[in-house]
């Protein structure tokens, strides 16, 4: 029912369901499925004019027969809307009115005086989530759908982020293999990355990465460095990543091979270079 509603899912409640209701109401948003809160004693003092024809409404109650909700019952009926409760009590006003029951069979609240909702409210939260999820697997909500509902969080950054969003912010650190230890310094220190790729002279093939690390081991064991050309101290068959790949899994790639840069390409073409710290700065560390 909840899937084929052409409107939008009404919970409400009162007291502590209320608070639950409200949980309930964003997970079925961001999830696809169009929700809104009603308040139960609010409803009944004009804000039942939200409901619309086709709305499906959702009651939380653990008795069933608080005032507002034992009100608001003949009002939503009249309505003609279908009713959905979240009940501990099967004998309850709620119960017998709703065109659906899912009992949450609640005897005990956590609390010493089995006064303080507790349990009942963690039942009612469960089975809110399992409602909206059921939905969702039903309609077929992928990532990509979660993405769009999430833009400006970084779980939404982890499904729609790219490498090419983020590496064009940086400079294209490159130096060809005939070139001097000089260049590929001025090179690297010029573009701040820690690294510069390595082109074939003739092609501009990409063939090799020299970073700050190679520069020290450089130093280390070679005495008279200056006459080393970029291709006598370049590593070959860099780690590189496809700019349309999502940039959480350039974050992956340099865990994996603990290292702080990779080298990006378009369709095998060296495009630019992305680093830890501009992952760092997506909130995606």
């Amino acid at each position: 029912m909840l899937f084929d509603c052409s409107a939008r899912v009404v919970v409400t409640g009162i007291g502590k369901s209320a608070l639950i209701a409200q949980k309930i109401v964003a997970t079925f948003n961001s999830t696809g499925t169009p929700a809104i809160f009603l308040h139960a004693a609010d409803a009944i003092h004009g804000d039942i004019g939200m409901i619309q024809k086709e709305d499906v409404v959702i009651f939380l109650s653990k008795s069933g027969d608080t005032p507002e909700i034992r009100v608001l019952i003949p009002l939503i009926k009249r309505m003609g809307n279908k009713m959905v409760a979240l009940v501990s009590n099967p004998q309850s006003t709620l119960a017998r009115e709703a065109d659906f029951v899912l009992f949450l069979p609640i005897v005990q609240e956590a609390g010493p005086n089995n006064l303080a909702p507790s349990a009942s409210t963690a039942a009612q939260i469960a089975m809110g989530d399992a409602l909206a999820f059921g939905v969702l697997e039903k309609r077929g909500f992928s990532s990509d759908d979660f993405a769009l509902l999430h833009p400006g969080g970084v779980l939404g950054k982890q499904l729609y982020l790219n490498v090419a969003d983020v590496y064009k912010n940086n400079g294209k650190p490159q130096v060809f293999t005939q070139d001097s230890i000089q260049q590929v310094i001025v090179e690297m220190t010029s573009q701040r990355l820690g690294a510069t790729a390595v082109l074939e002279v003739d092609s501009s093939q990409l063939c090799g990465i020299i970073t700050d690390g190679d520069l020290r081991r450089m130093l280390e064991s070679q005495q008279d460095f200056f006459s080393l050309k970029a291709e006598n101290i370049m590593s070959s068959h860099p780690k590189t990543i496809e700019a349309d790949i999502l940039a959480i899994k350039a974050l992956e790639v340099m865990k994996q091979h603990n290292i702080t840069q990779l080298l990006v390409v378009d369709q095998g073409k060296y495009v630019g270079m992305i680093h830890l710290h501009d992952l760092l700065k997506e909130g995606l560390v």
